[in-house]
């Protein structure tokens, strides 16, 4: 059986490149996959549904857009490089623990040009967008009136423009419900994880890494779309910042589905971009569920440490120390903060 305690580590395959890692490249899967095959009779890999122990990777939003350098929202973390180092380290971990990693799962953030966290959202009487990363829209904002609706994006989004002043008093309801809920202020981002474009895909070596996985072990990796709701952002997998609109109507709901996928494994392994935002948010997430059901289930989820950075921009911000302070917190709350290096078999 699988997950057994005398289980050896798998060595990596010879075709993983450090130096690539940081790189965007066609991934060559018929190759792959006969070197999967191989590599599954050479070290007596067995198909996942053998597993006594049954573990999800899960694995956030390790997007070419915040995992490439020069991309549009690398995740640097203190060292410059944090993205692409934890994409280094997270195939290592793949490739280590083939036979210990039941199902693979990868959040995609996903947008299009019209959403609320795009300049093309917000004007001014003077025809300007707030400018992406330099402009977060407060409350006061609204109430003062420097940033309201684009009435020019109405019919691509709702197919009439009468409905204006429907957007109008939502956009002053989202502003005042981030506000009121304690989150981050509204970031107007750059466009980014658009949906068809390069910036959206998997980080070409984590999707090898990946295929690699889904080969050996039988496995089909799962993809989990989030933030395509033109309405809301959508830092967490398992729900929206905003479910309802200023009269308590739904504009969006919470994952339940996944969240259930995700609590039917026996062990959830959680890495990827950024600890500070989606990380944070999503883990936040899963244990306010937790805790509503059986806060117990806290200890089948392993925080990966060095498989994530948080967002720091030298001089404006930096992130990091907050979500120490969250990944704190989870601990206490029953979760496993893990570094990538230690021997998933002996983990408790």
């Amino acid at each position: 059986m699988s997950n057994t305690l005398s289980t050896p580590k798998v060595p990596i395959p010879t075709h993983f490149d450090v130096d690539q890692v940081g790189h965007v490249w066609r991934i060559p899967y018929q190759e792959r996959l006969d070197d999967a095959r191989a590599w599954t009779q050479r070290y007596h890999i067995p198909p996942a549904s053998e597993d006594s122990l049954r573990t999800c990777l899960l694995l956030i939003d390790v997007q070419n857009t915040f995992c490439i350098p020069k991309y549009e929202l690398f995740v640097a973390g203190r060292s410059g490089k944090g993205a692409v180092e934890d994409s280094v380290r997270l195939c290592q971990f793949i490739y280590h623990n083939l036979p210990q990693i039941t199902k693979i799962a990868c959040t995609l953030d996903t947008h299009t040009a019209m959403q609320i966290f795009h300049e093309i959202f917000w004007i001014n009487d003077a025809g300007e967008h707030p400018i992406p990363l330099q402009t977060l829209i407060t409350q006061e904002d609204i109430e003062t009136g420097k940033w309201r609706v684009n009435p020019a994006v109405v019919d691509s989004l709702r197919g009439n423009v009468e409905q204006y002043t429907w957007f109008k008093k939502f956009g002053e309801h989202y502003v005042k419900t981030l506000t009121a809920d304690g989150k981050y202020p509204l970031t107007i981002w750059p466009y980014h994880a658009m949906l068809g474009g390069i910036g959206h895909a998997i980080v070409s070596a984590v999707d090898e890494a990946c295929f690699f996985h889904a080969i050996a072990r039988n496995s089909q990796t799962h993809y989990e779309l989030k933030g395509r709701n033109p309405l809301t952002e959508n830092y967490s997998v398992l729900r929206p910042e905003v479910l309802h609109d200023g009269e308590g109507k739904p504009i969006a709901q919470k994952n339940k589905d996944f969240l259930q996928t995700l609590l039917s494994y026996d062990r959830v392994i959680i890495a990827g971009q950024a600890k500070s935002h989606c990380v944070a948010w999503t883990v936040s997430d899963l244990l306010a569920e937790i805790q509503q059901t059986d806060a117990s289930l806290a200890k089948k989820i392993y925080l990966m440490e060095d498989l994530t950075s948080s967002v720091v921009v030298p001089g404006v911000v930096d992130y990091t120390e907050s979500a120490d302070v969250a990944f704190a917190e989870f601990a206490d709350a029953g979760m496993h903060i893990v570094q990538s290096t230690e021997p998933v078999e002996y983990w408790e």
